[in-house]
């Protein structure tokens, strides 16, 4: 029998209705927006299964929106994420639809545009209690939940790279929990995502930067 803490039966903080629609939903976003660069300037969640029929009336637009705002999951500016969106200059859209049928019942697609002009393309699924899985990045298919503290690595796929990775870690002292690498294909964009059991050091991106095949690093802390 798995076990199962109290936070799992009472579910987490939050406002809204559902653990499912609404904190799950700001969790994805919230987790969405720590991988580009601030401040964003349009945002579009496209709906799958559940979240496309009930985003409406569970809040998963005002949730999702927040999220993407950096609101957390029991911040009462949820409720007017909308109307805090409109007086921030951020541009949103809701799409429902029902074009992929074998997707998590509470999925999105969230593509944000920042000031500079990147964009950023995320899917997450919403797994109840409040609790979320991020299943891709760009299209690169990709596993990690944000539970751990999390270190995301866009690097060129070629030989070298993940064991500077680990070097820069290990010398750091941060003990890895998990270690997973996805590629788009041989030699093009990889993403190294690593867990890990503590905080990562402060300016640990600083030296991962450091080899030139490296694009991007970017951190999550729960």
């Amino acid at each position: 029998m798995a076990f199962l803490s109290v936070f799992d039966v009472i579910g987490p903080n939050m406002i809204g209705p559902s653990s499912s629609h609404t904190a799950g939903a700001a969790v994805l976003a919230f987790l969405a927006q720590k991988l580009i660069a601030p401040p964003l300037r349009s945002v579009s969640f496209t709906l799958h299964g559940s979240f496309a029929k009930t985003y409406l009336g569970h809040g998963t637009d005002r949730a999702l929106l927040g999220g993407v705002m950096g609101f957390s999951t029991d911040d009462v500016r949820i409720r007017n994420s909308l109307a805090i969106a409109e007086q921030r200059g951020l541009t949103y859209s809701f799409l429902p639809s029902e074009e992929e049928k074998d997707v998590h019942p509470n999925t999105v697609d969230i593509r944000m545009k920042n000031e500079a002009g990147k964009v950023m393309e995320v899917r997450g699924e919403s797994l109840g209690g409040g609790k979320v899985h991020i299943s891709r990045i760009n299209g690169v298919s990709v596993d990690f939940t944000g539970e751990y503290s999390t270190v995301i690595v866009v690097q060129q796929d070629t030989p070298g790279v993940v064991a500077h990775i680990t070097k820069v870690l290990s010398d750091s002292g941060v003990n890895i929990a998990f270690m997973r690498l996805y590629r788009e294909s041989k030699g093009r964009t990889a993403y190294t995502i690593v867990e890990s059991d503590g905080r990562f050091p402060e300016g640990i991106d600083v030296p991962l930067r450091e080899n030139p095949h490296v694009y991007d690093v970017m951190i999550l802390e729960p």
